[in-house]
């Protein structure tokens, strides 16, 4: 009668304790990353041809775009913008934008054709004949840099070995508890996961959306965009193909901004779910260990299954101490996040979301994205 009480009591207790382990690497790969040193941006700037493409309105997209007009860099530039329609919102927008900076070179491409499921890089493949420049940086719409963005992704193709330069990036939440959560998750679980990943994997293989900096050459010997528009996850692909290749990827020290949005519930679990399948079916066995990194859930979990032990109280302790110091180390200390003092009693309710969505990210195959029901089949999209 009493096996299955301790039986659980022991499962948990190891699940809490691995998530504590889980932490203590974290920490261990957040200060390898922070002692890395910042590549010297002032020697190598080559022509650069930025795409970015745009859909629709989004908050703070216009001072985004506004953003990448105002470089410090000694390189020539352009900017690419993609849209599937000229009726698009988005294009009154990038015509303002060549009025307030007449000297920049800011090109509006239409993209008419869908080349595959994935919209985004479906236009992205039709702007790519359009760039001027070998040097390509691919970003959001709603990305806003520092005027030495430019300067720090370019600086490490001075060797001929990197074919890919991505960088970590925060979310600027809206008012929304929804919005504050997936910021939060941003900077303290994802880019925790990345930091460690690329600690016990020396180096990283894989590229983060925020910014996927590679060059023409490169994206020909994985058989161009074109070959990426059936994934979700285009961009770890990228990466992922281009190590395979024989490439070196780069996560440089350049924090990014991007917008997160006033969800609703029902829009924040299409988010999260999408982000959480995409993950599953990019790194299958690193993400059947996601679960534990959830750590607040199993240390509630023990404390419950023991009876409130003094023994399980303690390691709840131990659990949340670590916990914070990740947030802390990650979310404030490299990302420079100080939304995440703001919302540093959301934590636990972070975790308890997070372990939900790694769950039910199980129980199906289909996502949501930008209002499309897709079906997710190893890593590709297929229309429901």
């Amino acid at each position: 009668m009493d096996t299955l009480p301790l039986a659980l009591e022991i499962a948990t207790a190891l699940l809490t304790a691995s998530g504590i382990a889980y932490g203590l690497l974290a920490l261990w790969g957040a200060r390898a990353f922070a002692r890395q040193p910042r590549v010297a941006d002032a020697g190598f700037a080559p022509p650069v041809s930025i795409l970015k493409p745009v859909k629709g309105l989004d908050p703070r997209m216009y001072a985004a775009f506004a953003s990448h007009c105002t470089q410090q860099y000694a390189g020539e530039f352009e900017i690419l913008f993609g849209v599937s329609s000229l009726d698009d919102p988005a294009v009154a927008e990038v015509a303002r934008l060549r009025v307030e900076y007449p000297n920049i070179a800011i090109h509006l491409i239409e993209c008419p054709l869908r080349l595959g499921t994935s919209g985004k890089v479906s236009n992205l493949a039709q702007m790519l004949p359009h760039a001027r420049y070998e040097h390509i940086v691919i970003n959001d719409a709603d990305i806003r840099v520092s005027p030495r963005y430019l300067a720090r992704i370019a600086a490490p193709f001075a060797e001929p070995a990197v074919g890919l330069v991505t960088a970590p990036y925060i979310g600027v939440a809206e008012k929304t508890l929804w919005s504050r959560l997936e910021a939060l998750g941003i900077s303290t679980d994802f880019m925790a996961g990345v930091l460690t990943a690329r600690k016990l994997e020396g180096g990283i293989r894989f590229g983060l959306g925020s910014t996927l900096a590679t060059t023409k050459t490169a994206l020909a010997k994985i058989g161009g965009l074109g070959s990426l528009t059936e994934f979700l996850a285009d961009d770890y692909v990228m990466g992922e193909h281009l190590a395979a290749a024989g490439y070196r990827v780069e996560l440089v020290r350049e924090v990014i901004e991007t917008t997160v949005p006033a969800y609703t519930l029902r829009g924040f679990c299409d988010h999260q779910l999408r982000w959480a399948r995409s993950t599953r079916d990019s790194r299958r066995l690193g993400y059947l260990g996601l679960g534990v990194t959830y750590v607040l859930p199993w240390a509630l979990a023990t404390v419950v299954a023991s009876g409130g032990t003094l023994w399980s109280v303690s390691l709840l302790s131990l659990a949340m101490l670590v916990r914070v110091a990740v947030a802390l180390q990650v979310g404030v200390g490299i990302l420079g996040d100080g939304q995440v003092l703001r919302d540093l009693a959301l934590i636990p309710v972070r975790d308890f979301f997070g372990l939900f969505f790694w769950f039910w990210s199980y129980a199906g195959d289909t996502v949501v994205w930008r209002g499309e029901r897709f079906r997710l089949r190893a890593g590709k999209l297929e229309r429901t």
